[in-house]
């Protein structure tokens, strides 16, 4: 009958227990860990030439990364021939340079020679003497001395390039050397041995790939970890349209995908201030959460392993309620139809303020008290209401809106 439908439309508010779960999905990771980088001190690329098992134990000393060493052995080489032929053009130089200046002490010696003897036959009397062969015994003199006094001048300006050829050769050892030592120290640290005992943990990129062989690295460029299994914690995703309410402090559940049923407790340690997607081009949008578990279990717990977790943003004990859609909106205010005995088959439009909503059903702040009867429709848009009929071929008039209730009465 239509009083029993009417019936069936209708509800009791009941203070009642509520509670607020939205679900999330992240991996667990430890809260203290050992980078594992590469070396520092490394010009240039490194190839990735070997990787110890992502996920696996290993202990303090073992080999992690090795890195292909065919462009380090070839630096080295290089390094090693710079060093040998700045060696050999210094000791050529020096050779060179001892002869040059050996033969410009010669000259010096004789333009010396020279002008000593010039000084000592020099023709100056005037009257043993004419005046041409005065006169050209001093200019014999000037000669000699400018003779010597170029020969000096040769001589230092020859062992100062010598000097500066030789210091420019030094440099090119220096260099070289540089470039060895370098070389053999990268070589020394092609291998990346593990600081302690623990299990190895790749990062990812924002792709979720790891580092693989064959890839380029840096140095300085962080490549995995090696985590302390004794505290681990979750982080975890939630959707952006479930976050309200969220804070730290917020009690939580987690639960391995790898052990399902055993539930562990957590609350939320941090929430990123800002809601991101998780996979590039996606418009949906998640806040990442760190839940801090109540303990750890370390023979289940493995960092990177996917967990499931429930989030309780909010518990009342004795909250009104009532079903989602029992909730109408006009002009951004919400109602509902409350049972009054007159009006819309005895129900009457009420303005309410609403609270946190969860699991179909929404919390009203004001506007009902205990024992109120709301409708879960319009009254007036009951599913047995006459529908309107066609009359003669064109088409049939639009029945009349509902009136909409008029909340400045």
């Amino acid at each position: 009958s239509l009083q029993r439908r009417r019936m069936m439309d209708c509800q009791t508010v009941r203070p009642r227990p509520f509670v607020r779960r939205v679900p999330a999905e992240g991996n667990l990771r430890a809260t203290r860990a050992t980078p594992v980088t590469v070396p520092g001190g490394i010009e240039g690329a490194l190839r990735v030439a070997w990787l110890a098992p992502d996920g696996g134990r290993v202990k303090a000393g073992d080999a992690v990364v090795r890195f292909d060493p065919t462009e380090m052995e070839k630096n080295l080489r290089g390094a090693e021939d710079d060093l040998a032929t700045a060696r050999f053009k210094a000791q050529k130089e020096r050779a060179e340079s001892a002869a040059d200046l050996e033969k410009l002490d010669g000259d010096a010696r004789v333009a010396q020679l020279e002008l000593d003897g010039a000084a000592r036959f020099q023709k100056k009397d005037d009257v043993i003497f004419s005046r041409a062969e005065r006169i050209e015994s001093e200019i014999d003199g000037t000669l000699a001395r400018e003779r010597e006094k170029h020969a000096r001048e040769a001589r230092r300006t020859s062992a100062d390039l010598a000097r500066t050829e030789l210091d420019l050769l030094a440099i090119q050892e220096r260099q070289a050397a540089y470039k060895i030592e370098t070389a053999r120290s990268g070589l020394k640290a092609l291998s990346i041995l593990a600081p302690h005992d623990g299990i190895l943990v790749f990062r990812r990129d924002f792709r979720g790939n790891p580092v693989r062989v064959g890839d380029s690295v840096w140095q300085g460029q962080p490549l995995a970890e090696i985590p302390d299994l004794a505290r681990m914690q979750a982080e975890v995703y939630v959707l952006e349209a479930d976050a309200s309410g969220l804070g730290v402090g917020k009690p939580a559940t987690v639960e391995l995908e790898s052990a399902p049923g055993l539930v562990y407790g957590a609350r939320v340690a941090r929430v990123d201030a800002l809601a991101k997607p998780r996979l590039r081009g996606s418009p949906v949008q998640y806040f990442a959460v760190t839940l801090e578990l109540e303990r750890t279990d370390p023979l289940r717990m493995k960092p990177g392993a996917r967990v499931r977790s429930w989030l309780t943003l909010d518990r009342l004990t004795g909250a009104l309620t009532v079903p989602l859609q029992a909730v109408q909106e006009r002009d951004g205010r919400s109602f509902v139809y409350r049972r009054s005995g007159a009006g819309r088959g005895g129900f009457e439009p009420r303005p309410v303020t609403l609270g946190p909503a969860g699991m179909g059903r929404v919390v009203i702040e004001s506007g009902l008290a205990s024992g109120d009867v709301v409708a879960l429709r319009d009254p007036a848009r009951a599913a047995d209401a006459p529908r309107p009929v066609k009359t003669g071929s064109g088409p049939s008039a639009p029945a009349p809106p509902p009136a909409m209730p008029d909340f400045d009465e």
